[in-house]
Formats: structure tokens, C-alpha cells, sequence
């Protein structure tokens, strides 16, 4: 894709953003400049935040964040905490940015993908556009991309990019055209088959007074396995480390020697670790694991921090480089709960970082911020303007329940909602087949928060909206139904923690009637114990032939399922979100409402 016509879009609004500001007068010294969107050559362009420095050294501040997924309104539940704080909300992480870049002439600011994609309905109902101008407004520079910036396809993240209205549902304001994303999607290890070249820019460069900072954005190699296989035909997805590498020696080669990779994959520190957990015991980086630590311990020391994401989880580590040094690692949970603070010194002598100097921080995105309407007003009109063209869908009632029902915010295996959710795809499948249907499937990754018994809005406590059940179910599945064998149903349980899933389990949700045990002490396929599984009292028996409701998403094999991909005699159903409305509309009422399933439908043994 040719930079140079998003370059000169950029320049128009960057104008045009000037003569607003300045209308506004003390908003303008708050505000971060916008820098320009490099080439697959790394193409610089002059930016920054304030003056230029005098000494050989100066301190450059990055702020990041990752996994933002649309989160514009402050998210609910335990989506919207850290710890006991309630934290969230764009305006919120708006007013966070542009306070910590106060007193801060040279600072950037860069995310680590998923800023779209399973997202609450204020901002998904639109395609995201929200949040592109949301991310607009509040100074993002630069962001890698992520697996859910591909979850309506490669043509769609485009569009985000470029701007223009939807293909099909077009403009949503008579006065208004979606101008796309003022900062630089990067993809650096996603290439075109047909050209063999990135979809997106690998590389961009931030500059100010001499000083230059490379950025290589990727996104996680096994993207494929985790979105629609339709959205992504004709691409092909790299090696994480291998990439960076690549565009780090480019990088160097055009004169950039401080480099940061925005990496779409991350770590798992332990259960309960603070939000600002530094991983560095017994030794630097041995306290957390996950896939982040083999990219971390071989990508090329040329790369000088590493700004992840992908798991939701809070950290600012050190994991040794190749060469042995400490290189700082970073991730900032989700939702915009938190930001990452970092100050590198930039050597103008040898234009690299003092790797020894990086000092990061997790800062939590209060919501109790005094400044937050004064620097961040413009961010509530956006949300304000967004919510109510949404509201006449989002508010109305769709069932109700007597308590919480976690889901997203559960840590357990089994969760209350995905045993909701399995028992909703169960019911419309049965109707939608015709017939006798087995049992229902879900996967963990599809259940995006919590259903919260106190109100969002003036709906009431325990009134579910349809908003509500949005933002648990986005994605616009179909409810599929397919024969499985005995053996391929046994075969999908195994690989809910072998294979793919070994090192990072993904337990599936199951309607009412299957049970099994869950045996964690011991390793690999042989935590499910195989003769454990029953089907309403009944061994499974290998040969026969069950009928399985899942998801679009589990029948195309995601999430390592592959034994779930080998389904025959497939109906495609209507819309999982209607699934579940239908289910909550159908069992619940005012007067009685829906209570959280015990979850005691998978016996776990730790």
C-alpha cells in the first residue's frame, strides 16, 4: 500500500487540526504533534513535543499501550479495574497522555495492536470508526497491528487506514466521512502472496532535532489460527523474530540505530501479579513465561525495547538479549486500563539508546482524574456523539439477571457465562437444525466481559441491554451444527491443552450435560481424563456419530481445534449475539431473573 496518498491526506488534517487548536488556545501546548507515516524504506518525517535539546544526551518519553479494543466508554465489571481501582475510558486515557507529556519536549506515543476488534457496540456497530478517530484525537503516533485488526478482513483494515465510508453500510453522518487513522498501521510479517510484499508498512521512523526512533510493528505468526480464515486469503503470516530482524538491519542500515518492535504477542507473569509486575526474580526475566520470551531472547540487539501485547497482561520486565544484555519488555493489560511510561536517553553521538538508562512504569488510567474534562473534552464529545447514534439499539432490554455472571473477568477454566453462552448456542441450534442436537461448544476466547447486575445507564439493576450482550458477544458468528464422531469429539477436548494449546490452554465452554475431568497435574493430551467424559451419564463412544453446535469461528478449526474443523453434514445457523439474546429474552424476566450457572460442568483437578 503507497504511503504517499495518506501522507498528504495527514498533511490536509494536520493543518487543518492547527487552526482548530489554536482556536482553543491553552488545549494547543497539551496536544502531541502528529509525525508522518513512514515507507516499507523507513521514510522519516519531523515531529515532537516541544523544542530542541542543546546536550549529547536527551530524554525521549514513549508512552504505550496495547488491547484497547474499542473500549471507548469505561469498561464494567472487572473489564474496568485494576485491582480495586476503577480505571478505563478513553477520555480518561486521553487526559492520562497528555498530562504525562507535559514538561516532555520529545515524546511518542505507540500501541501494540488490537486497538479495534471485539469491541463494545458504541464503537463495533460502526466498524470501529470510533476508535480510529478516538486514537486520532488522543495523539497515537504509531501502532502495530494485532490478530483482531484482521477480524473483518484485510480490505477492511485497509479502510481504516485510508479512510472512506463502509462498502455496505456507508456513511454514518450526512456531514461526516470517515477520514481513517492519522498514525501508521505496521505489519511488518503480513505479505501479499500475489506481491510477496507487506500489507501494510513494516517500519516507521519518529524524528525531532535530529533524534530518530525506528518502530517494526507484527503481529503474532499464528494470527491465522485465531480469525476468519475468510478475511485474511492471500496472505501470509511470518515469523515474529525472523521479521524483526529483517527490518532491524534495514533500519540500521538507513541510519537508525534506536530501534522499539511493537510486538502483537506477549507473557503470562504469575496469577495476581501487580500491574506493574517486573518479572526480574530470581533473575531478569525469569519470572514470567509465554511465548514473548523466545521473541525476546533472540531478536537482534539492534532492537533496544520491546512493547508488547496480546494477553491482557500487565508487566514491565528486562529479558535478557541475545548478546546477554537486560532490554526492557513491556505490556499494559487491556481496555486502556493502563499505560507504560518509559524514558529512554538518546545518544546523539552515536544515535542510540543508552539500553542501561530505560526506566519504565505502568501508570493506571483513573477514572477520579480532575483534569480529565479539561484536557480531554473533545474526547467526551467523540464518545458522546458515538453514543448516541448508537443508543436506540444499545438500550433496549434484552433479559435480565439476579447477579453477576462472569465471564471475560472469570479466571477459572470454567466460567459461568461460557456455560450461559454453550447452553444459548445449544437452544437455537436445536431449533434452527430441526432435530436432536447433542451438545454446544464455546470458546474462551469469544467471550469478551462480564454480564454486570448493576446498571450501566438508567436501564435499572439486572437488566441486561442489548449493548450489554454485545459486548460479551461481537463478533458476528454464525451458530454452526456438524457430525462429529466419538473419537473427534475426544480428540478436541485433548486439544483444549496439548498441541497448539499446550503451553497456554484454551478450555472450552460446554452446554449442560457433558462433564469430564480436568487433571492439571498432569501434562499435556493427558489432562483431560479421556474415561472421565460423559454425555448426560453416558461414556462417549468412539464410533458414534454426535451432533455438535459451535461457533463459525471452532467449525473453520480456530484456536488449534483442528479435530472440530472435520465436521460434516454442517448447518450454518443464524447470529451467536441473537443466540444469546433469544436465551436471556426466553429464560429471564423481571420477576425472575436469570441466575449464574454453578459451573461445575468440568472437575478440575490443580
Amino acid at each position: 500500500m503507497s504511503a504517499t496518498p495518506h501522507r498528504r491526506r495527514r498533511n490536509r488534517r494536520l493543518v487543518a487540526a492547527a487552526a482548530s487548536l489554536a482556536a482553543v488556545g491553552a488545549l494547543v501546548s497539551a496536544m502531541p504533534a502528529q509525525a508522518g507515516v513512514g515507507s516499507s524504506e523507513g521514510q522519516v518525517s519531523p515531529s515532537g513535543h516541544g523544542g530542541p535539546g542543546k546536550g549529547r544526551t536527551v530524554d525521549v518519553q514513549l508512552l504505550s499501550f496495547n488491547d484497547f479494543h474499542g473500549n471507548l466508554e469505561p469498561p464494567s465489571g472487572s473489564s474496568g479495574r485494576i485491582g480495586d481501582v476503577p480505571a478505563g475510558g478513553v477520555a480518561h486515557l486521553a487526559a492520562s497522555l497528555r498530562t504525562a507529556r507535559e514538561g516532555n519536549p520529545y515524546s511518542v506515543t505507540a500501541a501494540a495492536g488490537d486497538m479495534v476488534g471485539a469491541s463494545p457496540l458504541v464503537s463495533g456497530l460502526f466498524h470501529d470508526e470510533p476508535t480510529i478517530e478516538a486514537m486520532n484525537g488522543l495523539g497515537l503516533d504509531v501502532t502495530g497491528v494485532g490478530n483482531h485488526e484482521f477480524d473483518e478482513g484485510a480490505t477492511e483494515l485497509e479502510r481504516l487506514q485510508d479512510g472512506g465510508c463502509h462498502p455496505l453500510d456507508g456513511c454514518y453522518e450526512d456531514d461526516r466521512k470517515f477520514e481513517g487513522a492519522d498514525f501508521p498501521y505496521l505489519a511488518a510479517n503480513v505479505t501479499e502472496d500475489s506481491t510477496g510484499k507487506p500489507l501494510l508498512d513494516p517500519t516507521w521512523v519518529w524524528k525531532k532535532d535530529g533524534v530518530k526512533i525506528g518502530f517494526i510493528g507484527v503481529t503474532l505468526e499464528g494470527t491465522p489460527g485465531i480469525v476468519s480464515a475468510e478475511g485474511i486469503k492471500g496472505l501470509s503470516f511470518h515469523d515474529e523474530t525472523e521479521t524483526i530482524n529483517k527490518y532491524a538491519r534495514k533500519l540500521q542500515k538507513q541510519g537508525v540505530k534506536s530501534i522499539v518492535a511493537l510486538i502483537h504477542e506477549g507473557g503470562n507473569p504469575p496469577a495476581g501479579a501487580a500491574y506493574d509486575y517486573d518479572c526480574d526474580s530470581p533473575g531478569p526475566g525469569d519470572g514470567i513465561s509465554g511465548p514473548i520470551v523466545d521473541i525476546a531472547e533472540n531478536v537482534t540487539p539492534q532492537v533496544d525495547m520491546l512493547v508488547t501485547g496480546h494477553t491482557h497482561n500487565p508487566y514491565v520486565c528486562t529479558i535478557p538479549d541475545p548478546a546477554g544484555k537486560p532490554r526492557t519488555v513491556t505490556s499494559a493489560a487491556s481496555y486502556g486500563r493502563l499505560y507504560t511510561d518509559t524514558t529512554m536517553t538518546y545518544d546523539r553521538a552515536t544515535g542510540d539508546i543508552v539500553r542501561t538508562s530505560v526506566e519504565p512504569a505502568n501508570h493506571i488510567v483513573r477514572r477520579d482524574q480532575e483534569k480529565a474534562e479539561e484536557v480531554a473534552g473533545d474526547m467526551i464529545s467523540l464518545v458522546d456523539r458515538w453514543t448516541a447514534l448508537a443508543a436506540p439499539v444499545a438500550a433496549r432490554p434484552v433479559g435480565h439477571i439476579a447477579e453477576d455472571i462472569p465471564g471475560r473477568g472469570s479466571t477459572a477454566y470454567e466460567k459461568p457465562l461460557g456455560d450461559l453462552i454453550a447452553d444459548a448456542q445449544l437452544a437455537h441450534a436445536e431449533k434452527a437444525d430441526g432435530g436432536a442436537v447433542d451438545l454446544a461448544l464455546m470458546n474462551p476466547g469469544g467471550i469478551r466481559s462480564d454480564l454486570v447486575h448493576a446498571t450501566s445507564g438508567d436501564e435499572g439493576d439486572g437488566v441486561v441491554t442489548y449493548g450489554e450482550a454485545y459486548t460479551v458477544q461481537p463478533f458476528s458468528n454464525t451458530v454452526n451444527v456438524v457430525d462429529l464422531t466419538g473419537e473427534q469429539l475426544v480428540t478436541a477436548l485433548r486439544q483444549q491443552v496439548s498441541g497448539a494449546n499446550e503451553k497456554s490452554v484454551k478450555i472450552l465452554q460446554v452446554s449442560e450435560g457433558l462433564t469430564y475431568t480436568l487433571d492439571m497435574t498432569r501434562s499435556g493430551a493427558d489432562r483431560v481424563v479421556t474415561d472421565s467424559i460423559r454425555l448426560h451419564g453416558k461414556a462417549i463412544d468412539p464410533s458414534a456419530t454426535y451432533r455438535v453446535a459451535m461457533n463459525s469461528f471452532l467449525t473453520g478449526g480456530g484456536d488449534g481445534f483442528t479435530a472440530l474443523g472435520e465436521g460434516t453434514n454442517e448447518l450454518v445457523g443464524g447470529d451467536d449475539l441473537a443466540a444469546l439474546i433469544d436465551y436471556l429474552t426466553a429464560n429471564s424476566s423481571a420477576g425472575a431473573p436469570l441466575g449464574a450457572p454453578a459451573a461445575d460442568r468440568i472437575t478440575v483437578v490443580q
